[in-house]
C-alpha cells in the first residue's frame, strides 16, 4: 500500500427504495448461489483453456460482494452493478452468454476465485500490490478516491484519516477494504478498528452512534447517505501513505493460472474504453468522466 498512483481523479445510481432489504436479498442469495458454486466446483477442471471451457458449458460464475454500486441485489432480487453489467457484455462478446453471480463477503472473494468457487471476481476491486501477488488484473475500469459517512454537520471534522487519529474517533470499515491499511497507515491502531458487513452496517452504526466514521469508496458512501436524515458523506479526498497521496482503481481479479482470459477480457474492455462505451455502462451506476482512468495494471501491481 506504500506506491504511489498517478494523480488522475470510485458512484450514485439511483437508489432502489431500500439498502437494508437489498442486504437480505444478497444474503439469500448468497445461499442459493454458493451451493450451486459448491456443487460445479467439485467437478471443475483447473488447468487448460479457461476460455474455451466458459464457451463450451454457456456461463461464467462472477464473484460479487454486495457492494453498491459495484456489485449487488436490486429490489427485484436481480443482480446488477457497474461490474456485473460490464462483465456481461464482456464475457458475451468472447462467446460465453451466460453469467452466474455467486455472492460472498468481501474478504472472502480471493480465496473464493483461487479455490474455483467462482471464475473471475466482478466486484470492481481495487487493484493493489498485495492483491497482484495473489491473483493477476485486468486494467482498471475505473479510478476512485475515499469518503467517510459522518453524523450530520460532521461535529469532529473528520476529513481524512489523519483527522480521525487526532480527534480519537472510533473508526469503522468493510471487512478486507483498502480503508482498514490506509487507517493505519495514519496511526490508528489496527485492533481498534471496527469491522462491519457492508456500507449499510457501516450507515446504521454512524447513525446510531456506535462509531464516529465509517469510510469507504466516495462513491458507495454518497449513495449510502443519500436517503439518511442523521448522516452525511464527506468531500471525496486521497489517502496519504508514506507522504504520498493515492488515488485507487478496480478492476476484475482473474486466477494466476488465467492470464489467456485476462488478456482476452483486456482487448475488449480497452475497446470499450477507447469507443466510449464503457464510460456509458458505468455512468448508469453514478461514475463521472473524472473516475475514468487509463491506468493500466501493470502500473497499478508495482
Amino acid at each position: 500500500m506504500s506506491r504511489t498512483v498517478r494523480k488522475e481523479s470510485p458512484r450514485t445510481p439511483t437508489p432502489p427504495r431500500s439498502l437494508s432489504r437489498r442486504r437480505t436479498l444478497l444474503l439469500g442469495a448468497a445461499g442459493a448461489f454458493g451451493a450451486t458454486a459448491a456443487t460445479a466446483g467439485c467437478s471443475r477442471v483447473a488447468s487448460g483453456d479457461t476460455l474455451e471451457r466458459l464457451r463450451s458449458q454457456g456461463s461464467v460464475r462472477l464473484g460479487i460482494a454486495g457492494e453498491v454500486p459495484y456489485g449487488y441485489v436490486d429490489e427485484q432480487g436481480e443482480f446488477t452493478g457497474e461490474a456485473p453489467e460490464l462483465a456481461r457484455i464482456v464475457f458475451q462478446r468472447l462467446g460465453v452468454s451466460g453469467v452466474q453471480p455467486v455472492a460472498t463477503d468481501f474478504a472472502s472473494l480471493i480465496p473464493g476465485l483461487n479455490s474455483q468457487q467462482f471464475d473471475v471476481v466482478s466486484a470492481g476491486m481495487y487493484i493493489t500490490r498485495e492483491r497482484c501477488a495473489q491473483v493477476v488484473f485486468s486494467d482498471p475500469e475505473y479510478q476512485m478516491l475515499d469518503s467517510f459517512v459522518v453524523r450530520k454537520g460532521n461535529p469532529k471534522g473528520l476529513r481524512s484519516y489523519e483527522d480521525v487519529v487526532r480527534a480519537g474517533a472510533s473508526f469503522a470499515t468493510g471487512a478486507g477494504y483498502a480503508q482498514i491499511g490506509y487507517a493505519v497507515a495514519a496511526g490508528y491502531p489496527e485492533k481498534d478498528v471496527v469491522i462491519l458487513q457492508d456500507q449499510v452496517a457501516g450507515l446504521n452504526a454512524v447513525e446510531s452512534g456506535r462509531v464516529d466514521v465509517f469510510a469507504g469508496t466516495a462513491l458507495t458512501a454518497r449513495e449510502v447517505v443519500r436517503k439518511s436524515a442523521r448522516a452525511e458523506a464527506t468531500d471525496a479526498f486521497a489517502a496519504v501513505v508514506d507522504g504520498e497521496k493515492r488515488v485507487d482503481a478496480g478492476g476484475f481479479a482473474f486466477r494466476p493460472t488465467d492470464t489467456a482470459l485476462r488478456d482476452a477480457f483486456n482487448t475488449e474492455l480497452l475497446k470499450m474504453r477507447e469507443s466510449g462505451e464503457l464510460f456509458r455502462v458505468l455512468k448508469r451506476f453514478g461514475f463521472t468522466e473524472d473516475e475514468m482512468t487509463t491506468l493500466t495494471a501493470e502500473e497499478l501491481c508495482r
